[in-house]
């Protein structure tokens, strides 16, 4: 059996956890530069409020319901997640955490001790409550494709009240039969599009499917996804961890910026991130793309990308930060207002089975990076960082509604009178 345990509205639930004067209250909160609405309580749910619209559209309509207005705080979710990961962690005997508020359990010893999934399920929505004040959902399946959908049945759909399960044909087709076809695991938006023009609109539509059929048609993920519909496992718990096949970091700024050297510094900035993220997956790159682009609502609008081949795949800060040197004079433009810029690794190996070349000898440097690793995981990131990345940057998102970063900051520790 497996279980994928999700909260709910999860950065909406975080800004509520240490100021319960919240708990009663619509809250939504903005992407980067309060750009956009990434989370929605449910409380603001019923007010038709939807996500991913810009906030200046929605400011007067959110103002006029008494909405309350919180910024991205990263840091404070962080943290809040590895509490809620530790808690769900002591109720399997096998977890992957797939993403900053989901996680998926897998139970083999722990199986012969549950009597009732149901109960177990609220169990652990219980402890998560008593020791973190986050609301989650928690979805049974006997494969990993089926406790997906019986956590999107615990969350969305009434009369599951926080815990579903789908371990017999009966639960299986009364949800799958109330789920869109773009709610299944590994269906996005385009893919939905074409199989509603083929009249599968539900997830149990997909499921009635010929699997070996539809991955002729599309792809091997929708044939397995098909099968794992209909019970039959495909995928293995490594393939639910599989590593990333390209990683991106990129923003758009707070102020806009006209200058050589702050475009520098930013997309240094992006660069360390990105290797960083190569280092703890064990991947290389062998291409990197670097880009910039103003900002599309304004008049002369600019964007321009290069990619950058490296002779030997990389997982080097310093590397990539010269890749970013070496494209910078004909990436940056006097006179544009730059918005946005980023980094991406598009084309990614195994460090594990690195491909070595005969005449051309890596640059990276393992020893340095993994110092350069150590120190800044253990006294906070960026306490080391690259002579390239400005310690003052102008170029911050900003966060006008940001909360207290209640348990990384000394001064914003909760204060309790007694």
């Amino acid at each position: 059996m497996f279980a994928l345990v999700d909260a709910v509205s999860f950065y909406a639930s975080a800004e509520k956890v240490f100021d319960p004067a919240l708990r009663t209250k619509p809250v939504v909160v903005l992407t980067n530069n309060d750009g956009c609405i990434c989370a929605v309580c449910p409380i603001a749910r019923k007010l038709n409020i939807p996500k991913f619209q810009p906030y200046f559209k929605m400011k007067d309509y959110l103002a006029k319901h008494n909405v309350v207005i919180r910024s991205s705080n990263y840091e404070l979710y962080a943290d809040l997640s590895e509490n809620m990961m530790n808690v769900i962690s002591r109720y399997c005997d096998n977890q992957y955490v797939y993403s900053i508020d989901e996680s998926f359990l897998q139970f083999t010893g722990f199986k012969s001790l549950i009597n009732d999934w149901h109960e177990y399920g609220h169990k652990i929505r219980r402890a998560v409550w008593r020791e973190t004040k986050l609301p989650v959902g928690v979805g049974f399946g006997t494969t990993p494709t089926l406790a997906k959908a019986a956590n999107h049945a615990a969350k969305k759909l009434t009369g599951y009240n926080g815990v579903a399960i789908i371990d017999t044909e009966a639960s299986r087709i009364e949800i799958l039969a109330k789920m869109k076809v773009t709610d299944v695991w590994g269906i996005g938006s385009r893919l939905g599009k074409k199989l509603k023009l083929m009249n599968i609109n539900t997830a149990f539509d997909l499921a009635n499917c010929n699997a070996r059929d539809m991955g002729r048609l599309f792809s091997v993920l929708v044939e397995r996804t098909i099968s794992e519909l209909n019970g039959i496992q495909c995928l293995s718990w490594d393939e639910i961890k599989q590593a990333k096949k390209e990683i991106f970091s990129t923003r758009s700024f707070g102020k806009r910026i006209e200058n050589r050297d702050s475009l520098a510094s930013a997309l240094t900035t992006h660069c360390t991130i990105v290797a960083r993220k190569l280092r703890r997956q064990g991947s290389l790159t062998k291409r990197i793309v670097i880009f910039a682009a103003s900002s599309p609502h304004e008049d002369h609008y600019y964007k321009k990308s290069f990619i950058y081949d490296f002779p030997v795949a990389t997982s080097d800060t310093c590397v990539l930060a010269h890749a970013v040197s070496i494209v910078l004079p004909n990436l940056f433009k006097s006179g544009v207002r730059f918005y946005r810029c980023g980094v991406g690794a598009i084309e990614l190996e195994s460090a594990e089975f690195k491909q070595t070349d005969m005449f051309n000898i890596s640059e990276d440097k393992p020893q340095l990076m993994a110092c350069f690793d150590q120190i800044n995981r253990r006294f906070g990131q960026d306490t080391l960082k690259l002579a390239s990345e400005k310690s003052t940057v102008p170029w911050q998102m900003k966060r006008h509604f940001l909360s207290p970063h209640f348990t990384s900051r000394w001064q914003d520790i909760p204060k309790i009178r007694c």
